[in-house]
């Protein structure tokens, strides 16, 4: 792991000795969220304790979002919040970790010199020796070098306890969207070998996990000389105590039937696919570079819903991208009201520098771009609640996860279609599976009756 075979002792040694402790922030994708387990677990290697408190902790780090400027502003105000704390601690490391590191190092490093740290996405492996060695009086650490073929075969996180499990299989992008920065900050697409994405599952069923979902920027383009991503799904499918499979996110031209025919032969596997939109203009898909058409996406609802029809679809949607129109616009919702998607994340389009489209001169006026969102939001919320309407007196599976936010007399739980579901408590218990049914529905939370205690509930909600 490290250049001197002698130093990971040593850094042992000190950090046991000193008691060190550290704290990860985390922003932006799921697919960070698994990299700060994985930054975790190679901290507590060498002695490092996780603390609870920012305030207590002698190493912070910030693991970043670049995808929208206004996940960098977040990330440089936190920043900006924590100078007070190196001026009354000088000992203490601060650090920034992926994808804005990636990006904006140089910035970073003349705006906040008291910036310990800077790694770029692929630069994990190295922690444990980089923070000893700024322990050790080394000036600011900067890598921020993409590699080729780092997938992290050989490392594993460190997990809180809890349900889902977020396991990555692959990193990097091949797409080049000409909006997204993530091929630039996160490199080339690459594939974890299914041996060891499978020896990982293993180990969080051990651990008390029962949902598992795999992560990748384009999941379903997962290679290796081992199997393609329906292989690599199937082979997790068969793994005892795996209850529950899902998977993000996946780009529509990746999808086969092979796919379909997988997701349809297991239980444990959710029948929800993620598929971003992103326009339903061809015009504008093709300036984003999305390699599809209008037709070509609608078409894959239909494929999708025959061989799922149960299947919930969610989707991304950017409104305002460059040289959008009223016509582009009115494209997307008549996309948005034809497939009638489960669940949209929808955002103004965020000019990224390095990005293609940045360089574009038809940019979208703002008030427009804002005018377009509240519309389409308003749009996206009636066919949900359309939607999950529609599921009143169906028989939904639910799996138990969590008290509800309004009341510890509730459980909360998401049904296979992944919508959050609400049942009055009687003898379930975190990670059952139960059967459900749907009794009413409001804005995006269903509710419901356990099927096997039915006669136990009284609703007051």
């Amino acid at each position: 792991m490290f250049e001197n075979p002698n130093i990971s002792s040593d850094i042992i040694n000190q950090n046991n000795k000193n008691s060190l402790t550290y704290f990860i922030e985390t922003y932006g994708c799921q697919m960070n969220v698994a990299d700060s387990e994985l930054v975790s677990n190679e901290l507590e290697k060498i002695g490092y304790i996780n603390s609870n408190k920012i305030e207590q902790a002698d190493l912070i780090l910030l693991n970043t979002c670049s995808i929208r400027e206004k996940a960098e502003e977040t990330v440089h105000n936190r920043l900006d919040s924590l100078h007070y704390l190196k001026k009354n601690n000088p000992k203490l490391l601060i650090g920034v970790i992926g994808c804005m590191a990636q990006n904006l190092k140089n910035e970073l490093l003349d705006s906040k010199p008291y910036i310990d740290i800077i790694l770029g996405p692929d630069s994990y492996r190295k922690i444990s020796e980089i923070v000893y060695n700024r322990n050790n009086q080394i000036d600011h650490i900067v890598d921020t070098k993409l590699s080729k073929y780092e997938v992290y075969d050989n490392m594993f996180p460190s997990r809180k306890s809890g349900v889902n499990a977020w396991v990555s299989i692959m990193r990097g992008c091949d797409k080049f969207c000409t909006f997204c920065i993530v091929p630039f900050t996160r490199g080339r697409e690459r594939s974890r070998s299914i041996e060891s994405i499978v020896e990982e599952v293993n180990k969080a069923v051990e651990d008390g996990f029962v949902e598992i979902t795999l992560l990748g920027q384009n999941v379903n383009s997962y290679r290796t000389p081992d199997g393609d991503f329906p292989i690599l799904l199937e082979k997790v499918a068969k793994i005892k105590g795996v209850k529950r499979i899902r998977y993000t996110s996946p780009h529509p031209r990746d999808i086969n039937e092979d796919l379909l025919k997988v997701m349809k032969k297991y239980d444990n596997i959710c029948k929800n696919i993620h598929l971003p939109l992103q326009s339903g203009s061809t015009k504008i898909l093709k300036t984003m570079n999305r390699t599809y058409t209008k037709e070509e996406f609608l078409n894959l609802v239909k494929i999708i819903k025959n061989y799922l029809p149960t299947c919930s679809i969610s989707t991304d949607i950017i409104v305002g991208f460059p040289g959008e129109d009223e016509f582009d616009f009115n494209e997307t919702l008549d996309v948005v009201r034809k497939v009638e998607f489960d669940f949209s994340y929808m955002f103004k389009y965020s000019s990224r520098p390095g990005t293609k489209a940045s360089h574009y001169t038809n940019q979208v006026d703002e008030k427009v771009k804002q005018e377009r969102l509240e519309k389409l939001i308003s749009l996206q919320n009636e066919i949900r609640l359309k939607v999950n309407k529609s599921k009143i007196g169906s028989i939904e599976k639910v799996l138990i996860e969590k008290n509800s936010k309004k009341s510890d007399l509730f459980w909360s739980g998401r049904t296979d279609g992944n919508i959050w579901t609400v049942i009055k408590k009687t003898d379930e218990k975190v990670k059952d599976v139960v059967d459900v049914l749907i009794t009413d529905a409001k804005g995006v939370t269903l509710f419901g009756e356990n099927l096997n205690n039915r006669g136990q509930i009284s609703w007051n909600y």
